[in-house]
């Protein structure tokens, strides 16, 4: 129920800008240390890798079940745990995009730049959030019965 890829998604951007923040954050407070390099998140890079993800699970959702038998044998606890291993494999491909600091020369970094760039950071992250409480808002509505949440 809670291994939705949306829900999936929306954790793994929650994380990245969480992140991305502190970094970003890190880069302001050490705006006047000489010879400090900023640093930064690669955001097409976290962006293709859960781009990635999501066309990856939605293949894996389209195969029918008695095709994955005729591909993969019988279903026993192998199979099972090996489409567990491919989607973990995946989602740690969205983590690994965390891990990839860009250090820039500060030839053209300002402080205008990080600020501008925080704000951008803190968008995703308020969009992320309030897609999440929607998302748990319906759930609870669906448990309940009642649209009086």
């Amino acid at each position: 129920m809670f291994s939705t890829p949306s829900l999936k998604s929306l954790e793994q951007t929650v994380a990245f800008t969480e992140r991305r923040h502190v970094i970003l954050a890190g880069n302001i407070a050490n705006t006047d240390t000489p010879g400090y390099r900023s640093k930064d998140l690669s955001v097409e890079t976290f962006q293709k890798n859960l781009r990635d993800a999501i066309q990856s699970d939605r293949q894996e959702r389209d195969v029918s079940p008695g095709l994955r038998l005729s591909l993969l044998g019988s279903p026993n606890q192998t199979t099972k745990s090996s489409f567990a291993d491919s989607k973990k494999i995946t989602m740690e491909s969205v983590r690994d995009s965390m891990k990839q600091i860009l250090y820039h020369d500060g030839s053209d970094d300002s402080l205008e730049m990080q600020v501008t760039q925080i704000a951008k950071n803190q968008s995703m992250h308020t969009m992320a959030i309030a897609m999440m409480k929607t998302q748990f808002r319906q759930l609870q509505m669906a448990i309940t019965g009642s649209a009086n949440v």
